[in-house]
Formats: structure tokens, C-alpha cells, sequence
């Protein structure tokens, strides 16, 4: 069976390559956290943002959407699911609500996990929902001429309860060790819970409740204001990529787990750096749509497509984003750069 053992994060050298993204992420906390006294307004609508991206992104990822004016509808409450995508949306928002209001209530143990999941799948209420998978899963990889094969499997049923337990006791040895830097523990011990591979369905989305649930009882809240989990869908290949790299030999517990952890910092650092974007624009304490994309563009070093556009103004309709960047390339205030979907656009 697989050994859990976190040692190995204050007993052997880190990679400087991960010393240095370790570095930038503690500076930018440290850097940033006075920011949410200076704008409280700011950072209450930033949340607001956040929680709906992290829905959208975290389900995205797994392959469960809706259309935007059907999840707006869901989240405020005035219309009811209609199928399983849009109960496994809602049941993600309700978790992660309880996450993001009442982090310092929940407790990395069992019991929680398992509550976790029972309110994650709570609209579907399949019978699986809260209790550990009763039958072995496998990972599996599509070569481009479509062909399957196995690509990782994770613990078997039988023993996944004694390794999710050994799996939390190694974690809670490593987190009351001052020696063992939390931020390095983190991704050691989701990368863990993934390769268990716990339930029969919602792994990947507990995988990142889990996360957001850990950095914010270790101090690091960033995914309160700016989506964790839109920044690893938007780089979805990459992710896959490190927890392909980190899960290689994991089952005789001899992997790397580097890979895993230097993208799960370079994710918290994306976060950071869209936080400055929004920063930058919603102190300015502009309100009109147009004004608001149109100090984007200007603020913006390099050019920007439609869709990041979209992505950092969520509350601004598709249409609106297309109607105001022609009406700013008439007046001259901004130029486009490319066509069609290669389209961007930047200051002249």
C-alpha cells in the first residue's frame, strides 16, 4: 500500500525553481493583504465575482455547463435545475459558500470530506453521495486516433478508506511541524487525495473545494476575490500535464511531486496578478460598462482578447463587450490587433 509521508518537504533540498515561485507567492500575500481594508467595497464585489466564477470553472472543467442566463438563475435562486448539470452546479455552490463564509468551522478530517461530498452531490442524491467508492476506478487516457488506455489507477476500493485516513494523519504530522512550509503541503497532500481517487464521481471538484478549503485556514485567501479555479480551467492543459508528471509512480510511492506543486503555485500567482488587474480598475471606482473595458485596454501592457476581456468583467454581457470595442475603435481610442477570433485589441 501506498506510503503517506511528508517528510521529505523539510528533510530534502527543494528545487530553486520552486523556492522561487514560493517566494513570489509569500511576498505578493504579505504585499497584498492590506488591500482588503483599503477597498472593502471593492473586494465585497470581487467575492461576489469570484464565487460565481469558481461554479462556472470548476464545473466547466468536468464537463458540467449551462448557458450564462440559466446560471444566473440558478444562483439567485428565481428558477429550479432541470437536468444533472445544473444539480451539480448548484450543489457546488453550496459548498463552496460554506467554504468561503465558515472556512475556520470545517476541519481537514474524514467526517468533513465525507459531508462535503454528500452536500456536493446533494441535488442528485445518488446513493454513492457521502460514502467512499465501493468499486475500483481507472483514469483513463484517448490517444488522437481515439484509442483508450488506462493512464493511472488509483487505490482500490477496499483499502481507499485506510489510505484516506493514513493520508490525513501524514497531513496533520506535517502541518503542526512549523518546519514544513504549508504552501508546499498543500498540493502534496490534493495531489494525494486525486491519485486516491476517493469517490465514485466528484474528485475533481472536492479536489478543489479541498484546496480552497486549506489555503484559506493557512492564511491565503486570494481565491476569495479572484477565482483558483478559473485560472486552472483556463489552463486546463497544464494542470492535467503536472498531475500526469506527479502521479507517475505513485503508487509504489517513489513520484515527483514538484510538478503538481510548482503549477499549483504558478495558479496562485496568476490569481495575484489578475487581482491587480481588477485592483487597478475597480479603485478607480468606475461604473460604465464602456469606461470600465475602455481603462482596461489602456491600463493593459499587452493587448487583450474579447474572451479575457470577458473574463474580467464576468458581469458585462458578451454583446455589450462586441458593441463597445467597435464604438472605441471608431472614436480612435483603441486599435484591434488581428481578425476574427485571433482578434485583440490595445491602446494606439
Amino acid at each position: 500500500m501506498r506510503i503517506f509521508d511528508y517528510s521529505f518537504l523539510k528533510n530534502k533540498p527543494i528545487p530553486a525553481h520552486t523556492v522561487n515561485l514560493l517566494t513570489t507567492v509569500e511576498k505578493l500575500t504579505i504585499d497584498r493583504r492590506t488591500l482588503v481594508d483599503t477597498y472593502p467595497k471593492l473586494f465585497k464585489e470581487l467575492t461576489k465575482i469570484a464565487i460565481v466564477q469558481s461554479i462556472i470553472s470548476s464545473n466547466a472543467i468536468e464537463g458540467i455547463v449551462t448557458t450564462d442566463e440559466r446560471i444566473k438563475g440558478l444562483l439567485s435562486g428565481s428558477i429550479s435545475p432541470i437536468n444533472h448539470n445544473e444539480n451539480e452546479i448548484l450543489g457546488y455552490k453550496d459548498v463552496i459558500d460554506l467554504i468561503h463564509h465558515n472556512y475556520d468551522e470545517y476541519s481537514f478530517t474524514e467526517e468533513q470530506i465525507l459531508a462535503f461530498h454528500q452536500l456536493l452531490l446533494s441535488y442528485e442524491r445518488p446513493s454513492y453521495a457521502g460514502k467512499y467508492k465501493t468499486s475500483d476506478n481507472v483514469i483513463l487516457e484517448i490517444s488522437k486516433n481515439e484509442t483508450r488506455s488506462v493512464r493511472f489507477r488509483p487505490t482500490p476500493a477496499k483499502e481507499t478508506q485506510v489510505a484516506m485516513e493514513q493520508m490525513i494523519l501524514a497531513y496533520m504530522d506535517a502541518r503542526d511541524d512549523s518546519s514544513v512550509n504549508q504552501l508546499l503541503l498543500i498540493p502534496c497532500v490534493i495531489l494525494d487525495f486525486l491519485s486516491i481517487h476517493p469517490f465514485s464521481d466528484g474528485n475533481g471538484r472536492m479536489s478543489r473545494l479541498l484546496s480552497l478549503l486549506l489555503l484559506y485556514k493557512n492564511g491565503f485567501s486570494i481565491g476569495k476575490y479572484i477565482s483558483f479555479e478559473n485560472q486552472i480551467n483556463l489552463y486546463k492543459k497544464e494542470y492535467y500535464q503536472s498531475l500526469k508528471l506527479s502521479s507517475d509512480n505513485w503508487g509504489n510511492s517513489t513520484n515527483d511531486y514538484y510538478p503538481f506543486i510548482n503549477h499549483f503555485l504558478i495558479t496562485l500567482i496568476r490569481c495575484y496578478n489578475e487581482l491587480d488587474k481588477r485592483v487597478s480598475i475597480l479603485s478607480s471606482k468606475v461604473t460604465n460598462k464602456k469606461e470600465r473595458i475602455k481603462i482596461t485596454i489602456e491600463k493593459s501592457l499587452v493587448p487583450l482578447s474579447r474572451k479575457e476581456l470577458m473574463e474580467l468583467w464576468p458581469d458585462i454581457a458578451v454583446d455589450t463587450i462586441k458593441k463597445v470595442l467597435i464604438e472605441l475603435q471608431n472614436e480612435g481610442i483603441i486599435r484591434k490587433i488581428g481578425n476574427f477570433k485571433n482578434a485583440k485589441y490595445i491602446k494606439p
